[in-house]
């Protein structure tokens, strides 16, 4: 796996997360947040199950831009 370092959260407090990924290899996002509260899992089940190897995360708004990154590779990698 080839990991493209997209940006981390610019108000992280040393902890070195949010921060979001780009795989070369498959154009998958890959994103390293905070996990969910309880309510927050709670909404999202509204919609449908989530698999024990999935979870729901949390990136801060100020974040947009990186993905948008991040997003726009994998968008680019699709197109070659």
């Amino acid at each position: 796996m080839a990991l493209r370092f997209m940006g981390i959260d610019p108000d992280t407090n040393g902890d070195n997360c949010p921060t979001v990924w780009f795989d070369e290899q498959t154009s998958d996002l890959v994103i390293q947040g905070w996990k969910a509260d309880a309510a927050t899992e709670a909404d999202c089940l509204r919609t449908g199950k989530i698999p024990d190897s999935e979870g729901v995360v949390r990136l801060p708004a100020r974040m947009v831009h990186i993905l948008r990154k991040a997003c726009d590779a994998t968008e680019a990698a699709q197109l070659r």
